[in-house]
């Protein structure tokens, strides 16, 4: 098994690589909207304690597309090479609408297999995360 890490895609924040190739599958561990080298988030307002005041889910849905395209890129595969996507949203009521907009926009002639699902939280202070898994 092959680790693979993109140096455009933000740092991981555990003790895991961005991705993972077993024979010709690629498993991208989940990829945030966060940009690289900082911890600025696209859209989000924190307050003093770091806990979130206002979000822009659509601007966080672009980032982490790009930062998923990052990791395949980097990993020698490709957007259209993904097979299924789980989606994690910190607010199903509010953004899955802006959300699946934007995720048809992206996958007009690609559509892999996808889920996606209401969590409390994530690690970071952002409101989508991905898990895919794509082919090389």
């Amino acid at each position: 098994m092959n680790i693979l890490n993109s140096d455009k895609a933000p740092e991981p924040v555990g003790a895991y690589p961005h991705a993972r190739k077993v024979g010709n599958l690629l498993f991208l561990s989940g990829v945030g909207p966060r940009k690289r080298g900082s911890k600025e988030i696209p859209g989000v307002t924190l307050d003093t304690q770091g806990n979130i005041v206002s979000y822009d889910i659509e601007q966080q849905c672009h980032s982490v597309f790009q930062n998923v395209r990052y990791v395949l890129e980097a990993s020698g595969s490709k957007w259209e090479n993904l097979v299924d996507v789980t989606v994690f949203l910190t607010n199903m009521k509010k953004d899955f609408p802006i959300f699946n907009k934007i995720y048809a926009e992206y996958f007009k002639e690609n559509q892999p297999c996808r889920t996606t699902i209401e969590i409390n939280a994530l690690p970071t202070p952002i409101a989508i995360e991905l898990k895919c898994i794509a082919t090389i």
